[in-house]
């Protein structure tokens, strides 16, 4: 099945994401332009959002729905580092999409809080890890979660392209993205429901293309 395919798959199941549908097609290519280009994802959001964050860099840095294989010449490295695991490890390890949830280093989000200010705890991490050509995937039911908008500037500093999952309004974070997936929904609860389907075209069409 086709990416295409795969998120007409999406809009049939889910009919309202059908005004996503071209949101939802754009940030795929972001992404996947991304990682053809040797970058990474950062991902953020707040209590529900940043569940949602995590999970989906379950669906990045390990198998979704289809096998992983590691390239051939990382297989045989593995092998000459270590003739008694390296087979083991060569067979079992999957090749991964690069992701990183800036909602789960607990003692760093501690750290920033209590020694900056709240507001920042997804930023300075982007000052960490952001480089121009990666990607935020920033996730706010209300678009204006100021921890979630600050990171949004702080990537577009950076020179990254920003990916908003927000409701139907956008809130303040839509003017710093490049793309802003505003599903069709204004409560919290129905806008969550909404958000995990897209980001799962999204990784399934990014899985498709890779592998």
């Amino acid at each position: 099945m086709t990416g295409e395919e795969r998120l007409a798959e999406t809009i049939r199941r889910y009919p309202a994401l059908g005004a996503c549908e071209k949101d939802i097609r754009e940030a795929s290519k972001t992404i996947i332009d991304c990682f053809e280009n040797g970058g990474k994802i950062l991902l953020c959001g707040n209590g529900g959002s940043c569940a949602d964050a995590d999970h989906m860099v379950g669906e990045l840095m390990k198998s979704f729905e289809k096998k992983r294989p590691l390239p051939d010449e990382f297989k045989a490295g593995l092998q000459r580092t270590s003739p008694d695991r390296g087979g083991y490890i060569a067979e079992n390890l999957q090749n991964a999409l690069p992701a990183i949830s800036l909602c789960s280093h607990m003692s760093l989000l501690s750290a920033i809080s209590n020694d900056m200010d709240p507001d920042l705890v997804f930023s300075q991490q982007i000052a960490g890890y952001g480089r121009s050509g990666d990607v935020l995937f920033a996730i706010t039911t209300s678009g204006n979660s100021r921890n979630v908008v600050d990171a949004a500037i702080t990537a577009k500093a950076k020179g990254m392209e920003v990916i908003g999952l927000t409701g139907q309004n956008g809130g303040k974070i839509r003017q710093y993205c490049d793309t802003a997936i505003c599903v069709p929904a204004s409560s919290t609860a129905e806008i969550q429901e909404y958000h995990l389907p897209v980001y799962h075209a999204i990784c399934r069409i990014i899985e498709t293309r890779f592998f």
